[in-house]
């Protein structure tokens, strides 16, 4: 019987580890004092997915179409936090977030005591989340997008946009 329990609750911890999304923290922390959010829903990114081409111009001068992307996203989160009490709440818990989903960090930048760092979430083949973080001494940004995002899509997006 211990044995069962001891199971039970293993995969009752790890069920909440992946539950928590961009939503969830959204909700708990969008009506905090000091932080300011902003949260754009599923209707906006399909009424935005109707635009025939929505297009982005890369350093090349050359344009590269978001409408594919923009069609599969059904979440964008963003909060940003300055009080030092509610910086070090979100940050532990976004970092929890992305500990326990096993995000893959796709890039870190470190400058003048500012960490940047972005993540992505998903199987093979789909990107169901992409992650933001900025931390500074006075504070913090988390910027979060949901949806299932072609992996190979997105990529070629982002290399046509850095040429």
């Amino acid at each position: 019987m211990k044995k069962f329990y001891t199971i039970l609750t293993a995969l009752l911890l790890a069920v909440t580890a992946f539950a928590q999304s961009g939503k969830e923290l959204y909700n708990k922390y969008s009506d905090l004092d000091g932080v300011s959010a902003v949260y754009v829903s599923p209707a906006m990114f399909r009424m935005i997915g109707k635009i025939p081409d929505l297009d982005m111009e890369s350093k090349n001068g050359e344009s590269v179409n978001l409408t594919p992307i923009i069609k599969s996203l059904s979440g964008f989160y963003l909060l940003t936090a300055d009080e030092p009490a509610v910086i070090e709440k979100l940050y532990a818990e976004v970092k929890r977030v992305v500990d326990n989903r096993k995000c893959e960090l796709l890039f870190e930048a470190k400058e003048d005591g500012e960490i940047t760092r972005l993540y992505s979430f998903g199987n093979g083949n789909t990107i169901s989340s992409v992650i933001l973080t900025s931390k500074e001494a006075e504070e913090f940004t988390y910027i979060c997008l949901e949806g299932n995002m072609d992996r190979e899509q997105l990529e070629n997006i982002l290399a046509e946009a850095a040429k």
